[in-house]
């Protein structure tokens, strides 16, 4: 397992992995980044309470892209697809994937299928499992491979691509096994990608620039969440706004990018002494310029 003090202060430098990213730069690059990203959940009460405002708002702090969730009114909080399209693109916005539940129902207009079929209907490029839960055995994570096969089959006939978000539990050994390396190993490139949150990868000790390195354009979305300078090994409430924290971003981005990440997206879950917006605007205003950058 990886020594967080250690990743935290590579990554504070820009140096960091240079040589890596030289060699590996021409094989994985495929494109500049120009958009960043938020992750709808940062906002969720205000999107339960106005969506329409709401995303107005976070198109008016520089997002051109977001990512969904299945919350209480849906992945389109109400509005058919074609009216939540229509609506994203008077504002210059676009979602471009969604977490969505009950994965492993796969058939029928509510099934995954289903979901599919409507993500395709706006140009959505990803559908992700966003959570499974800590499981009793690795065998159990090897089933939850197979089942995200099935799940990567019925999305790419459909034209959208299936994917898994991780929280920390799936760094924590397991029969001596890490549940990450299982799944990557376990699942299928052309059927499942993976969105590697930054912020609980961290919580757990690891460092992704070893995912990154050793399971290049396995990841295809990151999410960028920083941890508070002072929260301590594997504290999981310890969310804040990008730049106030202990994560050094730019080295650690520009890794990323380079071994196959194409989207950025924002996501805080802590908010002391500020508001989820006023916290996504903060967020935008620092990301913006070090997309710039790298």
């Amino acid at each position: 397992m990886y020594n967080r003090r250690k990743f935290l202060q590579t990554t504070g430098i820009a140096a960091a992995g240079s040589l890596l990213v030289k060699n590996a730069a021409a094989a994985y690059k495929t494109g500049e980044i120009k958009n960043i990203a938020l992750q709808l959940w940062t906002v969720k009460e205000d999107m339960d309470k106005d969506p329409k405002g709401t995303l107005s708002q976070i198109a008016s702090y520089g997002y051109t892209e977001i990512e969904g969730f299945e919350g209480s009114k849906g992945m389109f909080w109400g509005m058919t697809p074609a009216e939540f399209e229509a609506y994203t693109k008077s504002l210059g916005i676009k979602m471009v994937s969604s977490h969505c539940n009950n994965t492993n129902q796969l058939g029928g207009k509510d099934g995954l299928e289903g979901k599919a079929v409507q993500a395709i209907s706006i140009g959505m490029r990803y559908l992700l499992c966003p959570y499974k839960g800590p499981q009793k055995s690795i065998d159990d994570f090897k089933r939850i491979a197979d089942e995200f096969n099935g799940c990567g089959k019925i999305c790419k006939r459909n034209g959208v691509t299936f994917g898994y978000h991780n929280h920390d539990y799936t760094f924590k050994p397991v029969d001596g096994q890490i549940p990450m390396d299982v799944l990557l190993d376990n699942t299928d490139p052309d059927l499942v990608v993976f969105e590697l949150d930054l912020y609980w990868a961290i919580t757990a000790g690891i460092d992704p620039i070893h995912y990154f390195d050793k399971y290049p354009k396995r990841f295809r979305l990151v999410h960028v969440k920083d941890r508070k300078k002072d929260a301590a090994q594997g504290d999981g409430d310890a969310s804040c706004i990008l730049g106030e924290g202990q994560i050094g971003w730019e080295s650690l981005l520009r890794h990323g990018k380079n071994r196959g990440v194409r989207y950025f997206i924002v996501e805080q879950e802590r908010f002391d002494n500020s508001t989820p917006l006023a916290s996504a605007e903060a967020d935008a205003k620092y990301l913006k310029p070090l997309i710039r950058r790298i």
